[in-house]
């Protein structure tokens, strides 16, 4: 009997001591976040001040910056930055500067031997140097600003004790750095859309290359010109691809309407109530905590208005929002802004040939640290046009023309955003904005609209950019940029709507002057364009109507084509029943959504994969890229004309094929081991919004990762959705009517999770709920003087 209650107090002695110990590690992990929280009241003499700045914040931690002088303001937006986004900036920086490693070592010693070939750093201190005076003296308040608010934090953010690292200070080429972080997301920095086109167009048919990678078809839906006609089924078999003793490369498909752009639209004032412009935007990019944007407004000196939007932390500008007179929003035109050379190398791989001869490469040793080891040293070869970034197939070396290497690439003009008045001066400063190239889109209070691309347009001679071509002999080169006359622009349209979402906006001379580099197929620009014209009037919670369209109107005859498939086949009854009960909407509880999405995406996949196994023989890690965003119209032909001589080879049958395609999504459904009926689209598009350090250490996930929810929406629609992608941000504004906006943005405005602002805002962003785009009465308030 002594033993049993000794065993007890024993056992209740080690549980007490583990609950202490969990109720210590809890309280010291509580302390140490502590110590990095942002500083939120009082007063703060900085001594950098020409004139005080007061910081009010909201309770979802939206700040208003008020100060006579536009330097103090910049400093309190850098502030604001660094006390809660150092982290998120320094990843920037590093991210485009190719400086990864000395942070987090050898993992992404790859990710920055590719990048360093563009020695953006350098970059960023040239474009500097060519500031107008004005710019220089706002940069170099913020990163004051900045480095203020990183000292005045108890200790460094929390991840650098993680980490077991410092903090660097800020530098303005690191506010550049972060502009050139953003064309790593939104272009490319090899050129790879390119590379991939022209390999495809030289080592395919020219039939089967016109079938599968057409320029467009019956879903583009642009600003100017018609959509395109038909694809022609060819004439070449697509065994002809095949060689004896193939076996046939199959690659997963995924959604090829997964793109890193947006949507935005406007409407004038003839279809309002109030005679304002109505401006939407949502950019969509990947989620993580903390969200790439930051919230703030200020007011604008001199003046009785306020900018407001979305902010990029790193610099001290709002990226998309409204100045009271003018809003404007952005997406990714998806044009083309670089070009790849072929070199003509010389037998000994030193020299390339150039219109005034032989050159020898210039070689520049860039030192790349490295976390734990020793630092390595790498070479990269320059051209007159470029670093050499690549090889295409046959492996002659490629250089890159590219706008991101130039002064007219990089810069903070959009600054000026903050003096427009009207929507043609915003559409005149389009060509002067030192940003990757975006559908501009703006709106201003007297009811005009207008689009322009916001970026600089190279002019080419000799070349359209769309296929890689020699310029050794000069008669191919880019002869500077266009004026701003020159460049495309729309506006006030009869028909008083404007509407981009990634897919073509232009044709003609037009299209010739942006080029292409994987456009989005179309289907969500027409859904947009169709909303706006079922409605004769509207206001901003229309709007967000729109903005949150899940109807899966491109999918429709997909799931016509299943039914008819599946119709009178007893084995499939359960599915059909799903199928025929889908609910036409990317609804998270729907499983017959889910069902004929994925469906589509494994024909696609099953359909061209002879064609992958063809480019994969002369270039082993070939893949479609975005390239496959276009191949719908292919697989539709083959889907519903079945022609014989495009079946793939493992098939007997075109219906063997669906089904298989079926039966391969029902699979992998199943591999969870629910029923079908719990098979909903929402279990297979859960969010995954993490940290970035959450990815690698799963502990950081208990107490920064937002919930699992389950999402409605997906690719090919308005309300773009995906597990660990999608709309960053939405907004809705009238310019001048900022108490009537609406602005979401997933996550929180801080990175900190013990912050009162930590996934503020979040709930209103998975469900859409219309929350302000104007910063709530203050509950805080921090003087800087």
């Amino acid at each position: 009997m002594a033993i049993k209650v000794s065993a007890v107090r024993w056992l209740t002695f080690v549980g007490l001591t583990v609950v202490g110990v969990l109720v210590l590690a809890v309280a010291v992990t509580w302390i140490w976040l502590r110590g990095s929280l942002p500083l939120l009241e009082g007063e703060l003499e900085t001594g950098q001040l020409n004139s005080p700045a007061t910081i009010y914040r909201d309770t979802q931690g939206i700040p208003l910056i008020e100060s006579e002088d536009r330097s103090s303001i910049a400093f309190a937006l850098g502030f604001l930055h660094a006390q809660e986004r150092f982290f998120q900036m320094d990843l920037l920086r590093r991210n485009s500067a190719g400086e990864l490693s000395e942070l987090f070592g050898a993992v992404a010693l790859e990710h920055d031997r590719e990048i360093r070939l563009h020695q953006f750093r350098q970059r960023a201190e040239r474009n500097i140097k060519a500031m107008s005076p004005t710019h220089r003296r706002i940069l170099k308040k913020y990163v004051q600003g900045v480095n203020s608010g990183l000292q005045q934090l108890g200790r460094p953010p929390w991840e650098y004790a993680l980490l077991r690292r410092q903090p660097k200070p800020w530098t303005a080429a690191d506010s550049m750095l972060t502009i050139f972080s953003m064309y790593l997301t939104l272009q490319s920095h090899n050129g790879d859309h390119e590379r991939r086109d022209t390999a495809l167009a030289k080592l395919l048919p020219a039939d089967l290359y016109q079938f599968f990678f057409p320029a467009g078809g019956s879903w583009d839906a642009p600003l100017i010109g018609d959509a395109r006609g038909p694809v022609t089924l060819p004439r070449t078999p697509i065994a002809a691809l095949m060689e004896d003793g193939d076996t046939i490369a199959y690659r997963e498909m995924t959604s090829d309407d997964q793109v890193f752009g947006s949507n935005n639209w406007v409407v004038g004032g003839a279809l309002s109530g109030h005679g304002g412009a109505i401006l939407a935007d949502d950019m969509h990019l990947s989620l993580g905590v903390p969200n790439i944007w930051y919230r703030a407004g200020w007011q604008i000196p001199g003046t009785d208005r306020h900018m407001r939007g979305a902010t990029l932390p790193g610099g001290p500008l709002v990226v998309v929002g409204s100045n009271g007179l003018v809003a404007w929003g952005f997406t990714n035109t998806m044009g083309d802004w670089g070009d790849l050379i072929p070199l003509e190398v010389s037998e000994a791989g030193d020299r390339y040939r150039t219109p005034d001869g032989w050159r020898a490469f210039t070689v520049d040793r860039e030192k790349i640290v490295i976390k734990g080891e020793k630092p390595e040293t790498l070479l990269v070869r320059k051209t007159i046009w470029g670093p050499v970034v690549a090889e295409d197939y046959s492996g002659t070396p490629l250089a890159y023309r590219w706008v991101a290497h130039d002064l007219q690439g990089g810069n903070i003009n959009l600054l000026r955003m903050e003096g427009v008045e009207t929507a043609e001066e915003a559409l005149d400063l389009g060509p002067l904005l030192g940003i990757p190239h975006q559908n501009l889109v703006v709106a201003d209070s007297r009811g005009n609209i207008g689009w322009t691309v916001g970026g600089a347009i190279p002019r080419r001679v000799g070349l359209d950019g769309s296929r890689s071509v020699s310029w050794a002999d000069g008669t191919a080169f880019w002869d500077g940029y266009l004026a701003a006359e020159e460049q495309p622009r729309l506006y006030n349209p009869p028909s008083h709507r404007i509407w981009t979402a990634n897919a073509r906006t232009m044709d003609g001379p037009f299209l010739q002057l942006m080029g292409d580099q994987g456009y989005a197929l179309g289907a969500r620009q027409q859904q947009i364009r169709d909303d706006l014209f079922a409605r004769e009037s509207f206001d901003e919670g229309d709007m967000l109507d729109i903005q949150l369209d899940q109807r899966a109107l491109f999918l429709h005859r997909w799931q016509q084509q299943l039914l008819t498939l599946l119709k009178n086949d007893k084995r499939y009854e359960a599915v059909l029943e799903r199928i025929e009960n889908w609910g036409a909407q990317a609804s998270a509880d729907s499983v017959g959504y889910r069902i004929v999405r994925n469906y589509r995406l494994k024909f696609l996949e099953l359909t061209t994969a002879p064609l992958l196994t063809h480019m994969q023989r002369r270039q082993a890690d070939f893949a479609f890229g975005s390239l496959k965003r276009q191949l719908e119209y292919a697989a539709w032909e083959m889907q519903t004309m079945e022609p014989a001589h495009l079946l793939n080879p493992d098939f007997e049958s075109w219906r063997a094929l669906k089904l298989a395609a079926l039966d391969s999504v029902l699979a992998r459904m199943a591999e969870g081991g629910r029923p079908l009926a719990e098979q909903t689209w929402g279990v297979q598009n859960t969010a995954e919004i993490r940290h970035p350090l959450g990815r690698a250490v799963e502990v950081v996930n208990w107490f920064t990762a937002m919930p699992a929810d389950q999402l409605s929406g997906d690719s090919h629609l308005p309300r773009v959705q995906s597990s660990r992608s999608g709309a960053s941000q939405r907004m809705v504004v009238a310019p001048g009517r900022e108490q009537e906006a609406i602005f979401h943005m997933a996550t929180g405005q801080s990175a900190h999770p013990l912050s009162p602002f930590f996934a503020n805002g979040h709930r209103d962003w998975v469900e859409g709920n219309p929350s302000p785009l104007k910063e709530q009465p203050a509950r805080y308030t921090l003087l800087l003087k």
